[in-house]
């Protein structure tokens, strides 16, 4: 039976054959069952069950083998891919059949029939849902149902009926029918030839691939695909292999480079790994194509960073695999790659990294033994990386710190490789500290974030410490406006705290990270207090599991390196606010531990051991600075932790000391009085925090001695707060009811208050009775001859301010206390000298506190301060007086305590100091810069919290402060601006920006000008920078620099329109005069702000761009704005020839017509505007052609100056690095073409490389020609002499001079462009 079947078969499809011969000339495909049948044919005689009898009936009808070619090769051209992919099986199925006449079948042609059968767009479909079938079924159906029913004849075997004919079943046997061929295929490639026919070739390895990447899903299929590939290659009898290799692998690259999650670049990575490059080894055809691999992948990357990331991955992976000659070599393409374009540059960067850290032994360390090797390739790959650190692009330099930065990170782990990486790191021949000063000055954000990040890294590798210049930068850095550049900043500088606490670090450390505790950014809130509590409390708790022994000498060698320093650091004014601040915030989060309070107690105690152990006297010893004063603000939120005996033992020791110097005059006393003084008060406090913790008597007797010690009023100013604030606690919190401890306080608040006016009375009736005395003297007493009545008064004096000084703080303490008497003494003091009424009992007083004792004098205003912040009676009436005061007071100490009490009172009494802000602003201008600078922040202060608001001359007077003389103002300034008000009132600088530049000038041109200084042109003059000298107009410019860098895209568009619409044309129209200097100056200014940098429209500048990295990556906010971009630019451009052009044209003519010195800053000015749009000047200035001549003229100019002039650079950058080769590499053509190559070929740039290549040309012509011979000196040349004509003939002198000059005047032959 199957003989019988096998024979109906053939039959079958010789008669079909037969029939397409006959009538379609063989063009027709064969039926679907003659091809299965065949099929199965062939199945059994490749199984050896049947012999293949085909060829033996082909011969008998005449037939050749190549008959089945034609109707095989239709059938798989049909669209239908089941019937194509069957007919490719039998097709390679006949090509290994037993006794198959191979040459006869195999045909080109038919082969390429073969390969567009397997495209994966017909064979490779995605399964469909059987709702998506059976849909696109029904309308099939619909449709064919009322049509007469058709002949399978007439139908063609083969057409498609619809795009529903493919079911699910079909799908699923395409699926399993591909790899079956595919492994047909790979026997066949290993019997057939295809070195004549490379397109064959060419097109197979184009279709396995495009399989390739349509396989995902697909298990069997990837290798199959590489069986084939790898196939092709390892056959020489398919082609040169080298060309082989290279299409193999250039098929494979989009996979390669694929993002890193994609299963083929897996796939394709191990095909070339772990089967291309043994074949490789052992292949030198195949080799020359590999090693040119990763080149052609570097070609082909991506510029998008997570998939230029994903190629350097790529090309990683496989030098990997090469011999480590392949591997160098390479290598020094990457180093050649960083002088190349800038895509190129950036790819280099992170494959440096990548090889450095992937390769073994980039630094030949292990080679040579431990040993630096100077001939290592890595060597050249990080002084690459290094010279990238400053290379023209942003983007690239940021990436190279940052590579640099996980560089030092990774090799350091090897420790062969730290031992010499700091010298490793100085291999560019530049200071690295330089460079990394240089990059934290970056304009870009993202690159000073790098810088800084480097510095961290560098820190903790390298444990050298930072130079002085980086140190301070690093500390202005932490002001950034940027918070990112501020996070890295503090990171940077507290690594070098951390690892080098010396005396220069310290410092910089805690006048830079503590101050960010009152930051906007809540993270680097949090990050200032972990770093304050590891670096600072956990410094000190190490202290309290340290023994100090009786015999110890020196404390600072028993404590943790920098300790002290960081205590004495803790004092300063300007740091011990902000620690008071992250104190009260730890403790409040309950993280402040009780060992940091012991730990405090123990230095303390052992600093006093110490002392008596060295045999020295204990009046002179100190407990160590700060000391007192963090034991203070941590005992309040561990008061368990505080030991009443310590407290109780340093009080009297203390309090015995001060007793001692009661005595002696203020003048007399040394250093550690004065500390001693700060150390009582600290004391205080710490008492205060933990007096709930006291024992009842101790308390009792403590309180009873603070009384005794105010009643006095013999102490220092500085330790009356502490003593009422201390009193003022212990009756608190010792009394059992509230009530009964508001009695306490009340009754001995009065009885301070009696001693202190009887105090008051008796010194003014002594100071107007002595000064009553002196008035009747002839002459005068000299003031130097000081009697027993003179000593008396001074001692009163002294007692009669410490009186006033406790007196403003009782009433603090205790508002509801009687001032009837207090008040009128006060008045008397603070209007002595004056026409002010007085009391009358004090009316006979004529003596002037302000000169006879000017300490209580002050006392005494502040003091009036004082009370009026609780009598709002008292304020409204003496609130004019305190404003007055602060104009006319020559005293800097007076006018700066007097400030304080506005701000205090701006906070308490809003209302009624609102109306006095325009005089108490011209504390800005005050000539002492500790007033200065207090009027800045108190004023900054009161803005933020809206107390006060941004109108009238405020924003305006402000601005000075961007230029004042003081650098701590200007630093505060630019905070302010770039900082907080950039954020609080974004538009305040676009809204007030043509009135600073009239305000600045002091033009009154302008009527919002006018209206600011309403009648105080006076004092409005010390907030203007008028003149037009190059001081003046470089601080106006630095302000309005400053101004525009806060400004978005559409508000530096509105500006320009301004600037064009209220002063060029206001100029033009007659409106603004400029023949006046302010004019001129205002003129002046608006075309420089025009010409700007800082005017230029980019389109990141409203959102804060600089956060972003520039090397790469699109998202839908960049999109966004780059959208945005486009629009602002067209705007610009249309507001350019609109509004702008003419406004200029009008304004020329004017200044020439004056002969105005500003008509060449205008034709600077437009040249700028105008640059980005020469070759449209024609249309844009087509109203006036010699202006448009003269621009044309001047751009071309420019730009030859400026192509001059960067190529001067590149040649002496080139001369830089040729310097370290030796003399046989160097060669001046050489140079040339580098630069040539470095700088491309455009017009200007080639000129001007071929005019520097040809003076070189001639200088060296000339030096040739004389043989190198320097210049003889003049005297040693043969010089003609004159004869002296003294007979009536022409002595020099009469010589006509212009004569002498010509004949002195060098002849220049360059051209008017090169002057």
């Amino acid at each position: 039976m199957e003989d019988d079947d096998e024979s109906e078969t053939l039959s079958s499809v010789l008669a079909e054959l037969h029939s397409s011969l006959r009538r379609h000339d063989g063009d027709f495909p064969l039926s679907e069952p003659s091809i299965l049948g065949l099929q199965s044919l062939l199945d059994a005689a490749a199984s050896g069950d049947a012999a293949f009898a085909l060829w033996d009936l082909l011969a008998a009808r005449g037939l050749p083998a190549s008959a089945l070619l034609r109707p095989l090769s239709a059938s798989m051209d049909v669209s239908a891919p089941r019937l194509s992919l069957l007919a490719g099986r039998v097709y390679l199925s006949l090509l290994l059949s037993p006794s198959s006449p191979l040459y006869s079948l195999f045909n080109p042609l038919v082969f390429l029939s073969l390969l567009r059968s397997l495209r994966p767009r017909r064979t490779l479909k995605p399964l469909p849902s059987l709702s998506d079938a059976s849909d696109a079924a029904l309308p099939q159906a619909s449709h064919d149902a009322p049509a007469p029913r058709r002949s399978a004849r007439k139908r063609k075997p083969g057409r498609s009926t619809g795009s529903a004919s493919t079911s699910v079943d079909q799908i699923s046997d395409l699926s399993s029918l591909l790899p079956r061929v595919l492994e047909l295929l790979d026997s066949v490639l290993c019997r057939v030839r295809l070195d004549n026919t490379p397109d064959a070739v060419k097109s197979l390895v184009e279709t396995v691939a495009e399989i390739l990447s349509s396989s995902s899903g697909h298990q069997r299929l990837p290798d199959l695909c590489f069986r084939v590939l790898y196939r092709i290659v390892s056959k020489p009898e398919h082609g040169d292999q080298t060309t082989l290799a290279v299409e193999v692998l250039r098929s494979l690259t989009p996979m390669i480079l694929s993002p890193a999650k994609s299963a083929s670049r897996a796939s394709a990575l191990g095909f070339v790994t772990e089967k291309m490059v043994p074949l490789a080894q052992k292949n030198d055809a195949v080799k020359k194509a590999l090693v040119y691999l990763p080149r052609f992948l570097i070609t082909k990357a991506p510029e998008k960073s997570e998939l230029r990331a994903c190629a350097v991955d790529s090309i990683t992976v496989i030098v990997r695999a090469m011999k480590q000659e392949d591997q160098i070599r390479f290598t020094e393409y990457v180093v050649k790659m960083t002088q190349g374009k800038p895509q190129l540059r950036l790819l280099a960067v992170d494959l440096i990294l990548a090889l450095l850290t992937s390769l073994p032994d980039p630094l030949g360390v292990k080679e040579s033994g431990q040993e630096f090797n100077d001939k290592a390739w890595g060597l050249n790959c990080l002084q690459a990386l290094v010279q990238r650190c400053s290379d023209l692009s942003p983007g690239i330099r940021a990436r190279a710190l940052t590579n640099t930065a996980q560089l030092l990170g990774i090799l350091t782990g090897d420790s062969g490789n730290s031992a010499h990486l700091w010298e490793l790191i100085g291999i560019s021949n530049v200071d690295f500290s330089e460079l990394l000063w240089r990059r934290c000055q970056d304009d870009k954000a993202v690159v000073r974030k790098a810088a800084l990040l480097l510095i961290t890294k560098s820190t903790t590798i390298m444990r050298r410490p930072l130079d002085d210049l980086l140190l301070r930068t690093l500390s202005s850095a932490c002001s950034d406006p940027l918070v990112t550049i501020r996070k890295a900043a503090v990171a940077a500088l507290s690594e070098a705290c951390r690892v080098c606490p010396d005396d220069r670090v310290i410092p910089e450390w805690l006048h830079a990270v503590p101050r960010l505790i009152v930051d906007n950014e809540s993270s680097i809130q949090q990050d200032c207090e972990n770093l304050f509590l590891e670096l600072v409390f956990d410094k000190i708790s190490q202290a309290a599991k340290i023994n100090f022994g009786k015999d110890a000498t020196d404390l600072e060698s028993l404590l943790p390196k920098g300790i002290l320093r960081l205590f004495e650091g803790i004092c300063d004014s300007e740091v011990a606010p902000c620690v008071r601040k992250i104190c009260s915030s730890l403790g409040k989060k309950e993280r402040i531990k009780m060992s940091v309070a012991s730990s405090l107690q123990n230095i303390i105690t052992a600093s006093e051991s110490v002392w008596l152990g060295s045999s020295k006297p204990i009046e002179k010893w100190t407990a160590p600075p700060g000391t007192w004063q963090l034991l203070s603000e941590v005992s309040l939120f561990t008061p368990k932790a505080v030991e009443w005996e310590f407290l109780h033992h340093h009080w009297h020791l203390l309090d015995k000391i001060n007793l001692e110097d009661q005595g002696k005059n203020s003048e007399e006393g040394d250093q550690s009085s004065f500390m001693w003084a700060g150390d009582r008060v600290h004391l205080l406090h710490t008492i205060s925090n933990v007096s709930l913790e006291l024992p009842p008597e101790p308390a009792i007797e403590l309180a009873c001695n603070l009384l005794d010690r105010l009643k006095n009023f013999s102490m220092n100013l500085s330790e009356v707060d502490a003593h009422v604030k201390a009193l003022k606690t212990l009756c608190k919190r010792k009394a059992t009811k509230a009530e009964e401890g508001d009695l306490l306080i009340l009754k001995w608040v009065h009885q301070l208050l009696s001693k202190a006016l009887e105090i008051l009375n008796s010194y003014i009736s002594e100071a107007s009775e002595l000064g009553n005395i002196n008035s009747f003297l002839t002459p005068p007493q000299n003031s130097r001859k000081k009697g027993k009545r003179d000593v008396s008064l001074l001692k009163s004096a002294l007692q009669a301010v410490t009186a006033v000084f406790t007196v403003g703080s009782l009433i603090l303490v205790c508002p509801s206390a009687d001032l009837q008497g207090i008040v009128p003494v006060l008045h008397t003091i603070i209007t002595s000298g004056n026409s002010e009424p007085k009391p009358r009992k004090l009316a006979g007083s004529t003596v002037s506190f302000k000169e006879v004792a000017p300490t209580l004098y002050i006392q005494s205003w502040v003091t009036m301060g004082k009370i009026c912040l609780v009598d709002d009676k008292l304020a409204k009436h003496y609130i004019p007086l305190f404003v007055q005061e602060l104009e006319k007071s020559d005293s800097a100490a007076l006018r700066n305590n007097i400030m304080v009490a506005m701000t205090d009172f701006c906070v308490r009494y809003t209302s009624l100091v609102d109306c006095y802000m325009h005089k108490i602003t011209i504390a800005l201008r005050d000539p002492c810069e500790v007033v200065r600078r207090q009027t800045f922040i108190l004023l900054s202060q009161l803005l933020q919290r809206d107390y006060v608001k941004w109108k009238g001359v405020l924003f305006l007077r402000f601005l000075l402060s961007l230029v004042d003389e003081s650098e701590k103002i200007r630093h505060l300034a630019d905070f302010l601006f770039g900082n907080i008000l950039k954020a609080k009132a974004p538009l305040l600088a676009y809204n007030s920006f043509i009135e600073a530049i009239f305000f600045l000038n002091d033009c009154s041109a302008h009527s919002a000008h006018v209206e600011s200084q309403g009648g105080q042109h006076a004092r409005s003059c010390l907030f203007t920078i008028r003149g037009n000298d190059a001081k003046s107009r470089s601080q106006r410019m630095h302000i309005y620099v400053s101004l525009l860098k806060q400004m978005a895209p559409e508000h530096l568009l509105a500006t320009s329109a301004k600037l064009c619409a209220e002063i060029l044309a206001a100029a033009s129209d007659g409106l603004l005069n400029i023949d006046d200097v302010a004019g001129l100056s205002v003129l002046q200014d608006a075309l420089e702000i025009l010409a700007c940098k800082e005017m230029r429209i980019h389109p990141s500048r409203g959102s804060d761009s600089s956060e972003i990295d520039d090397d790469g990556g699109e998202s839908a906010g960049s999109v966004v704005h780059a959208a945005r971009g486009r629009v602002v630019t067209q705007v610009a451009k249309k507001n350019l020839i609109q509004i702008a052009v003419p406004v200029f044209i009008e304004l020329k003519q004017l200044l020439q017509s004056k002969n105005s010195p500003l008509s060449g800053c205008l034709m600077e000015c437009l040249r700028i505007l105008l640059k980005d749009y020469k070759n449209e000047i024609d249309e844009i200035l087509v109203a006036d052609k010699q202006l448009q001549k003269e621009l044309l003229y001047d751009i071309q100019k420019y730009e030859t100056a400026k192509a001059r002039s960067t190529v001067a650079e590149a040649i002496a950058n080139v001369q830089r690095s040729e310097s370290y080769c030796s003399p046989n590499g160097r060669s001046s053509t050489g140079m040339y073409s580098k630069v040539s190559e470095k700088l491309g070929t455009e017009g200007k740039i080639a000129s001007a490389v071929a005019d520097a290549a040809a003076r070189a040309k001639v200088r060296s012509v000339l030096k040739e020609a004389n043989q190198n011979l320097p210049t003889p000196p003049l005297r040693s040349m043969s010089v003609p002499k004159l004869k002296s004509m003294g007979n009536g003939g022409l002595t020099v002198s009469d010589r006509p001079t212009h004569i002498l000059e010509s004949l002195r005047r060098r002849q220049s032959f360059d051209s008017d462009e090169e002057k």
